[in-house]
Order: structure tokens, then C-alpha cells, then sequence
């Protein structure tokens, strides 16, 4: 998210999720699922290394522990930078626990913050341990409340030092650097940004006793949040730096997913998608070539109608954000053929004519177009909202916070999806091992065939 400031909402006793104000029966469910179950390969989801905890990917689709993984998030930028004080970790806890009573399993959050105030890495290679350490009370709590964890390692914006920091640090050693953007070419640079990758993923966590690159508590690593080059609108050094990073990830860690952090922006490579993009976002990312590349395992995609459109009316609005779904969960499935997550939406209160009902519009919005992609086994996996904070944090409100304790309609919307997608999992579990016990019998049916052949029958 551009404006990202501080901000985070807050779960509370809201188990509304067992609700049946669904459209559908279970029984409307089962039957859909078991007609697109029928037509499926047998083994798309043979479980590959099962029960480790990892999430994986299958195609379009995510696995966990060989079955298949949908799951409703929520980002919350703030956990490791709360948790750095011993005496506010009590929020990191009370958002996990609030997230989780609301079904919520996926959090995405920030793994760096570099230079200024309270930093993670202070210096090139230098690292403040009291700052890690509340990363590590963030990956162990939460484990304890079932949530797994998308971790970003850096930002393109300023707010916790971003790209502009390390191209400062590069200039302090006599880098002689015009632009933010040299974050994506100078070697210098990402030479830092390389040791900060090792170090993070190398990190031995002081809660756990588990090296950060060993814990399936974190589902995925995200490169950057939000890249962006304007000054290489072709796309060309984007591409070459996702290339070059994610095959950097990839040598010190095969155990976890990857992502890019991308917004979803059309580029170069398909110009007829290009009129889809908002007027102006014109910013060196390509949603199709970038997500193409090797080590890139799902795609991302964000989506801010009310910043992207702020001169457009609500109507247009949706329409916008209809289309931008459609054409993402569609380009995901047919084209790069890889799950996809919509790693951050939302509507800010400060908006002007803001209504709760508008803001639940949106998210139903997005929740439907996960939903209908997800019950048909389609690459849309989840959605996460932009931002849970719990009570007392209204200093991190940036106009998107969600306190679920204070936002009923809101937190009852988010519960009903969590609902949904657990239900599909468990129907998807369910004809897999229907699958697994057919297979058996007709394997045992043939060992006995097989080892009755040939023998007499009766005197």
C-alpha cells in the first residue's frame, strides 16, 4: 500500500464464522466440488514431502500437507515492530487471537525496516537484536495461534527506510547513484539487499529454537513491497532484478514459497491488458512477465480503487475492481498457471461520502471473486485486507484499520468468507481421501486377483 503508515485491527470474541447465512447448502457446495473433483487428474494432489507443515504449490493450486489450502489473511505490518517491546507484545497476541477466532490464518507482514528510528538493520549488515527478537516472538506466537506468516524484506516507499535507505547507505561508500531506482541496478546495493536476504532467512529464532528458513510457520517470502521503477517504464530492470533475487532466495531456501510483492500492473508483454491498469500507473512492473519468471511461486496482486480512481464515483469504483479481479484470478489460472493471492485490498474511512456499508460492498466484492474461483478449484486462494490493529493503537490508523471488536458488520463479513473457505478445504479433503481409499481397494482387488491367478478354485 502506498500510504503505508502505521496501522493494524483488532479480533475480538467474534465467532460468527459457523453462520449459515451462506447462499449455498453444504449440499449445494459438496455436489459442485465433487462434479469438478470427478474430472481431475487423480494426482493433482498427491502430497509431495505431506504433514511437514510447509505450504506448497501444485499447479494452481496451494497445498498443505498434500491437501488443498485456501485461507482468508489480513496484513499487519506492525507485529514485529510492537513486539520489539516486551511490554505492548500483549497486542501482537490479542491481534492473533482476535484474527483467529475470526477464522483468519494468513498474516503478511514486514521483515525489515532499515535506517531511522528504531531499525531492524542499522547499518549495512548491522543488526539491532532487540528488533529481531520481536520478529522472533511474532513467527512463535503465531504458530501458537495457527497462522501462517507472508514475510516482506523490503519496501520500494520510504516508511521504514525502503529502497531510498539503501541507495543512501551505497552513496555514503562513494557510490556515485542519481535515483531510488539504482536500488535495482547497482551491484553495490544489491549486495546489501542479497545480505539482508541471508541474514533474515539464516536467523536462528531465540522463541522457537528453529532457523527462520526451517519454520513452516512462515507460508512465503515476498521480495519487496510494491515494487515500482518509473524510470524504466519497459519493464526490463524489474524483470532482471526478481530474476536475479529469487534465484538468490532460492539457493539458501527450497522449503518456502516465494512471491514479488507486485500490485498486479499490466506491462509490456501483454499491452491488450494494459488498458485495465488504473490512468498513470505506468511503473515498470509486468503482472504476467514478472510472475513468469523461475523461483516465483504464486502471483500477487493488491487493489485500492479509492486511491487508484479518487476522482471516480463508488460505482465506477467497483467496476474497476470487478475487471481487475476477473482479469487476475483469469491470467493466473490460464496463463501463469500458479495460485494467486490478492495480498492487499481495502477502503479508507477517509474517503469522502464513506459509508460501513461501502466498505463491506468491497470487501464481499473481493471475498465473491475468491470464493467462485476457489469452490471450482480456480487459482484464487485468499484474499488479506489492509490492515487489522487491535484496541489501543489508534496512533497506526491510516483510514484502512479494522478493530473487529469495534467494526461488527465488517468483522461479520470477514468471518463468513473465513467460513466458506473452510468448508471448501474440507470437502476438498475429503474427496481426496475418497480418492486414497478407492485407490487402496483397487489395489488391494488387484494383488488379490493377481495372487488367486492361476490357482486351483474348489477340489
Amino acid at each position: 500500500m502506498h500510504m503505508h503508515t502505521h496501522g493494524i485491527v483488532l479480533m475480538r470474541n467474534f465467532v460468527g464464522s459457523k453462520q449459515k447465512s451462506e447462499k449455498e447448502s453444504k449440499m449445494g457446495h459438496y455436489m459442485l466440488l465433487l462434479t469438478w473433483f470427478s474430472t481431475m487428474d487423480l494426482h493433482t494432489f498427491e502430497p509431495r514431502e505431506a504433514g511437514d507443515g510447509f505450504i506448497r504449490t501444485n499447479g494452481v493450486h496451494f497445498l498443505l500437507n498434500g491437501y488443498p489450502y485456501y485461507a482468508n489473511g489480513f496484513n499487519a505490518y506492525w507485529l514485529m515492530y510492537i513486539a520489539s517491546d516486551p511490554s505492548q507484545r500483549y497486542k501482537v497476541s490479542a491481534a492473533f487471537r482476535e484474527a483467529s477466532s475470526h477464522g483468519l490464518s494468513v498474516a503478511r507482514t514486514w521483515a525489515f525496516s532499515d535506517g531511522g528510528y528504531r531499525p531492524l538493520q542499522y547499518s549495512p549488515g548491522s543488526y539491532n537484536e532487540q528488533m529481531f527478537k520481536g520478529l522472533d516472538f511474532v513467527i512463535a506466537e503465531a504458530r501458537k495461534h495457527g497462522i501462517k506468516l507472508i514475510l516482506s524484506l523490503a519496501n520500494n516507499y520510504e516508511s521504514f527506510g525502503g529502497k531510498k535507505q539503501y541507495v543512501n547507505w551505497a552513496r555514503s561508500q562513494g557510490q556515485y547513484l542519481t535515483s531510488d531506482d539504482d536500488f535495482f541496478r547497482n551491484p553495490v546495493v544489491k549486495g546489501f539487499y542479497k545480505n539482508h536476504i541471508n541474514t533474515v532467512l539464516n536467523r536462528y529464532n531465540s522463541f522457537t529454537g528453529i532457523h527462520y528458513k526451517n519454520d513452516p510457520t512462515i507460508m512465503a517470502w515476498e521480495l519487496m513491497n510494491e515494487p515500482r521503477c518509473q524510470s524504466d517504464p519497459s519493464g526490463g530492470t524489474i524483470q532482471a532484478w526478481i530474476t536475479e533475487m529469487a534465484s538468490h532466495v532460492k539457493s539458501i531456501d527450497r522449503n518456502h514459497l516465494l512471491e514479488a510483492g507486485l500490485e498486479g500492473f499490466y506491462g509490456q508483454s501483454t499491452p491488450q491488458r494494459k488498458s485495465l491498469n488504473p490512468a498513470g500507473f505506468n511503473i515498470g512492473t509486468d503482472f504476467i512477465a514478472n510472475n513468469r519468471i523461475p523461483g516465483i511461486d504464486f502471483a500477487t496482486a493488491h487493489s485500492y480503487p479509492d486511491q487508484w480512481l479518487s476522482s471516480s464515483n463508488d460505482q465506477a469504483q467497483l467496476s474497476f475492481l470487478n475487471n481487475w479481479l476477473n482479469s487476475h484470478i483469469q491470467d493466473a489460472q490460464y496463463i501463469l498457471r500458479k495460485p494467486l493471492l490478492i495480498t492487499e485490498f481495502g477502503k479508507s474511512w477517509k474517503d469522502p461520502g464513506y459509508s460501513t456499508y461501502q466498505r463491506d460492498l468491497l470487501f464481499n466484492t473481493v471475498y465473491y471473486k475468491i470464493y467462485l474461483s476457489a469452490k471450482r478449484g480456480g487459482a484464487a486462494a485468499g484474499g488479506l485486507f489492509w490492515q487489522l490493529l487491535t484496541e489501543g493503537m489508534d496512533s497506526f490508523g491510516d483510514g484502512y484499520e479494522i478493530v473487529l471488536s469495534q467494526s461488527p458488520s465488517t468483522a461479520n463479513v470477514i468471518a463468513q468468507q473465513s467460513h466458506k473457505l473452510y468448508q471448501i478445504r474440507r470437502i476438498f479433503a475429503r474427496m481426496r481421501n475418497i480418492q486414497k481409499w478407492k485407490r487402496a481397494r483397487a489395489a488391494r482387488r488387484d494383488q488379490w486377483r493377481g495372487g488367486n491367478r492361476g490357482k486351483r478354485i474348489g477340489n
